[in-house]
């Protein structure tokens, strides 16, 4: 299947500044990919890279195994984006903004807006540019998710929502890898994410720091954790036990930190009346700031 992203040596300078250096990605179709990093990280330079929105000073890249110089129009079509800053102004109401929208894509149904802004807690009546920052987001979404695109790129796009409509946009997400689509999503917020992301990549300054799989990094990632018991219980009995570290234990309270398998850790415990169990996973920003630091 042809990658529905792929850059080789990606490089964008702006005079003497680097942007963006020998940048090497594979995004396979359907998955949702993470792209993140802090501002100034080279995030949207990519994104407008692959759009045609700029040029990149070296490097190759590839949409749906098309050159985005050559094959704008056509990947236009198969496309829907979400710009980082998005600036929206005029006396249109956002529904006949949308409905221009839509039809530039064709065969996108008036239901699907209205269903989409119900969603959102959008009022459509209501004129582009007298809304507020979190009001316009909410019409680029619909904007980029309307014509259910073969890809997603949505540059930040939770910027300006409260957390409930957060939690809408990335059911959203879900929703549409669940339609076959592709979802490339950039963020500062690494935990932005975590509840939907296959594979995530950090950049740092311009340089890809590293690709992992969001799961495989949640399986082997160090956990917090804490048993009561319903009696005090002997330091000795679990001293050394493989994969705990970090261990205390006051009366009839442990806590440990443990890595990879913890199955000696609950065969011991097994001997005294337990009474709850908390374990507690990092977030991805801890994960990944553990692996290549801050």
């Amino acid at each position: 299947m042809t990658a529905a992203i792929r850059t080789e040596g990606l490089t964008k300078h702006y005079g003497k500044h680097v942007a963006l250096t020998d940048l090497n990605l594979e995004v396979t179709q359907g998955e949702i990919f993470g792209f993140l990093g802090p501002n100034g990280a080279g995030k949207s330079t990519t994104i407008r890279i692959l759009l045609d929105l700029i040029r990149p000073t070296a490097g190759r890249v590839e949409v749906f195994g098309i050159d985005p110089k050559t094959g704008g129009a056509t990947l236009r079509k198969r496309i829907g984006y979400l710009p980082g800053e998005l600036e929206i102004e005029g006396r249109n109401t956002a529904r006949d903004l949308l409905g221009f929208l839509a039809d530039q894509h064709g065969d996108v149904p008036a239901r699907r807006i209205t269903d989409l802004a119900d969603l959102l807690d959008l009022d459509l009546t209501k004129k582009v540019g007298a809304m507020s920052k979190g009001n316009k987001q909410k019409v680029g979404i619909i904007a980029a998710f309307m014509h259910r695109p073969d890809l997603l790129i949505l540059d930040e796009p939770t910027s300006g929502l409260d957390p409930l409509l957060q939690q809408r946009f990335l059911d959203l997400v879900t929703e549409a890898k669940h339609n076959g689509q592709t979802v490339f999503m950039s963020s500062h917020i690494l935990s932005e994410v975590q509840q939907t992301a296959d594979r995530a990549v950090i950049m740092r300054a311009g340089q890809l720091l590293g690709t992992e799989n969001v799961e495989d990094l949640r399986r082997r990632s160090p956990r917090s954790v804490e048993l009561i018991f319903g009696e005090p219980i002997f330091a000795d009995d679990f001293a050394d036990l493989p994969g705990v570290r970090d261990l205390t234990i006051e009366g009839d309270t442990l806590r440990c930190t443990t890595e990879g398998e913890v199955d000696a850790l609950f065969k011991t415990a097994a001997k005294y009346p337990l009474v709850s169990v908390l374990s507690t996973e990092p977030d991805l920003e801890q994960i990944f700031f553990g692996l290549y630091g801050r």
